[in-house]
């Protein structure tokens, strides 16, 4: 019985490894993930800000990419614009009670983003109204639009400038992939801003 839970368990780590493997080692995937980060630099270079929303695991994400361009990520260095619009309750239930919970990241697009900002909207269905509604906003702003999703894409194919797909259904494994791309844009803006470190 022990070795049919243990077996459960790797089945879990193979299957989340695949689905990475399968993603890096697309060159579709690989060209947009570049150019991805390219458009995150440059807006941090031109002085403007990355505004972040999902729901769910998804905001646990968006929180943990925010955190590391404020913080830091591989090694110190000054501190990076980056706007979770997932961690301030008071403004999350005053838009759910007073708009509803469609608005909640597109009322706050609407105050903090501006035109050459970046929104990152993140949806492992690609259909979640609130980001939807957020992307139509931040787009009217002139702002940079950019969605990380799953296999499907769903209506966030229509809105996006950018958008990454993993090769999955599964959310928990989209979730992971996703996990994965805030590391790599994170390095990627630190190395190009700050420099290599790494020696």
């Amino acid at each position: 019985m022990d070795s049919v839970k243990k077996k459960f368990l790797v089945d879990q780590l193979i299957d989340s490894v695949q689905i990475k493997a399968a993603y890096v080692n697309d060159p579709v995937q690989q060209e947009l993930l570049h150019q991805i980060s390219e458009v995150c630099t440059l807006a941090y270079k031109s002085g403007k800000k990355l505004l972040i929303a999902g729901n769910g695991g998804s905001a646990a994400d968006a929180q943990h990419f925010a955190g590391e361009l404020v913080s830091r990520f591989f090694f110190d260095r000054p501190a990076l614009p980056a706007i979770a619009l997932t961690t301030d309750s008071s403004i999350l239930t005053a838009i759910g009670n007073d708009y509803g919970y469609d608005q909640l990241f597109a009322r706050q697009i609407e105050a903090h983003g501006n035109e050459g900002d970046v929104f990152i909207g993140l949806s492992t269905s690609g259909n979640s109204p609130n980001i939807l509604k957020g992307l139509h906003v931040a787009k009217s702003r002139g702002m940079i639009t950019i969605g990380w999703t799953g296999q499907v894409g769903g209506k966030m194919l229509e809105i996006c400038d950018h958008i990454i797909r993993v090769p999955s259904g599964s959310t928990p494994r989209i979730q992971e992939v996703h996990g994965l791309i805030g590391h790599c844009i994170c390095a990627y803006i630190e190395r190009e801003i700050f420099g290599d470190k790494s020696e």
